[in-house]
């Protein structure tokens, strides 16, 4: 009797031009693209927690939704983070949640989950430009801004 595996496959596929796209050069930019991409009948609602990958130049390759949660908090699972971003080739990548109470500062939780991405990541050779909390209304807080990161 042969034994059998399973067959592992690992694809990205482009449909949108990275090459014509403008690189993220500041958090307010960075802010701006993922409010205005969020998913505006939640971001009040529950707290999510998202990843824009990007490539080399700093241009965005795409967002991934790593986690919804409920009101208070989310939970990420960093390995199915990092499956993503190797997946699709991003060398650098920008951290971002909502706080749907409208709260700016970060919490412990917070600063904890972005020092454990950010030291998978360093293994990787990709870096972590920043971490953003996006809340209701379009104000943000920047980890990089803030010296956090």
């Amino acid at each position: 009797m042969r034994n059998k595996v399973n067959e592992i496959k690992v694809s990205y596929c482009e449909k949108l031009g990275v090459i014509d796209s403008q690189p993220m050069t500041d958090s307010e930019q960075v802010a701006k693209l993922l409010y205005d991409n969020w998913d505006g009948n939640t971001i009040g609602l529950q707290e999510t927690f998202k990843v824009l990958l990007l490539n080399n130049a700093n241009k965005v390759k795409g967002t991934y939704q790593a986690s919804t949660g409920g009101i208070v908090g989310t939970v990420v699972d960093i390995r199915l983070l990092f499956a993503v971003v190797l997946k699709t080739a991003s060398t650098n990548i920008i951290l971002a949640h909502n706080h749907p109470t409208g709260t700016l500062k970060p919490s412990q939780a917070d600063r904890q989950i972005t020092k454990k991405i950010q030291k998978a990541a360093e293994l990787f050779d990709i870096r972590v430009l920043d971490h953003l909390i996006i809340v209701p209304h379009g104000k943000y807080f920047s980890f990089s801004d803030s010296g956090l990161l």
